[in-house]
């Protein structure tokens, strides 16, 4: 029996190479999860410094559930008066078609009968 070892090393090689993309694509997706909120609330606290308001460090910059909620059903109701409504009346018409041979299988399979 004759084993092509540089197919079992190819084999490997390429199988390790798959692993250590998704290990690494899925630590980077973790530490942008875990640290982009605390890059996104420093932006938010240097913008209003900028701007002159007095904000302290153990001072929360971000919104509450009830204010998320009420500017989502804002934005809802909002986008859904833009709208026109509509009658739903749908009307279906029956359209006979005449026969037409482009259509027609017969042709394709007698032609292979005739000697």
């Amino acid at each position: 029996m004759n084993i092509n070892w540089q197919n079992i090393i190819d084999g490997l090689l390429i199988s390790g190479v798959g692993y250590l993309v998704v290990l690494l694509a899925l630590s980077l997706l973790y530490f942008v999860f875990r640290y982009l909120p605390d890059i996104l609330h420093s932006r938010i606290r240097s913008r209003l410094r900028r701007q002159g308001k007095d904000i302290r460090e153990d001072e929360s910059v971000v919104l509450v559930g009830n204010e998320s909620a009420a500017i989502a059903t804002a934005l809802y109701l909002y986008f859904n008066e833009v709208h026109d409504e509509e009658d739903t009346i749908m009307t279906i018409k029956k359209v006979s078609k005449r026969y037409s041979p482009w259509s027609s299988k017969i042709f394709g399979v007698m032609k292979n009968l005739k000697p």
